[in-house]
């Protein structure tokens, strides 16, 4: 079985219309993807800059004490 040259034999008109159409498509996605994509504003958020109470204190020494393990290790590994 014998390949022919496509440039000898005219095949390379074939594979220029099929890089040609690719790159067209590729081109009309790009195109539709930014027309149809609609970016809307971002709205900026506002971070509280006040102190928290000493009450949260109180609370995070409660959550400790409910972390406290219910089952004490033994002192030596047998």
């Amino acid at each position: 079985m014998k390949i022919d040259n496509p440039f000898e034999s005219g095949h390379i008109k074939n594979y220029l219309l099929l890089y040609a159409s690719i790159v067209v498509i590729m081109i009309l996605f790009f195109i539709a993807s930014s027309f149809f994509n609609d970016i809307e504003d971002v709205t900026t958020k506002v971070f509280s800059t006040e102190k928290k109470k000493s009450e949260d204190k109180a609370k995070a020494d409660e959550v400790v004490k409910e972390t406290t393990p219910k089952f004490k290790l033994l002192d030596k590994a047998y």
